[in-house]
């Protein structure tokens, strides 16, 4: 499982001119899901976005959570993080989960995810989606949870 993490202001995803999701100040999360992937997976990448000591304490150094002050996540689906680029010019995702399981992984991550306690908001599963966000920083993140970066 893939993760990019992005420390926002707050940030928004929209389907067919609705919004189907929005946070205030937190963190937009994007997942990707892997062939391989199982409840070790999703539990190891939600530890790490919840727990990670990407927010400014008094003294403007990074050391709160999400958890820490009770930040809001919005969690999207996005198979693209699988895509391999190594050869030829179009990418690869033979990597990325099939449709099915990843549907239930995806659903299994926001699960979990609600399970810490902080307020959680999704995208929809393979739609097509508009992003908005105002990125704080900016700082992003990349976590795998078989440890690749």
């Amino acid at each position: 499982m893939r993760a990019v993490v992005q420390r926002v202001k707050e940030a928004s995803v929209t389907v067919e001119g609705k919004t189907v999701g929005s946070i205030a100040q937190g963190l937009l999360v994007f997942l990707g899901i892997g062939q391989d992937d199982k409840q070790s997976d999703i539990a190891y990448i939600r530890d790490k976005v919840v727990n990670l000591r990407i927010f400014n304490d008094d003294h403007g150094n990074m050391n709160l959570s999400a958890a820490d002050l009770g930040a809001e996540i919005l969690l999207v689906s996005q198979f693209t993080l699988y895509g391999d680029c190594r050869k030829g010019r179009r990418p690869s995702f033979n990597q990325s989960a099939p449709i099915v399981s990843a549907k239930e992984i995806y659903e299994a991550s926001v699960t979990e995810f609600k399970a810490s306690g902080l307020k959680i908001e999704t995208g929809r599963f393979q739609a097509h989606m508009n992003i908005a966000s105002i990125n704080d920083g900016p700082v992003t993140i990349m976590l795998d949870s078989q440890k690749l970066f």
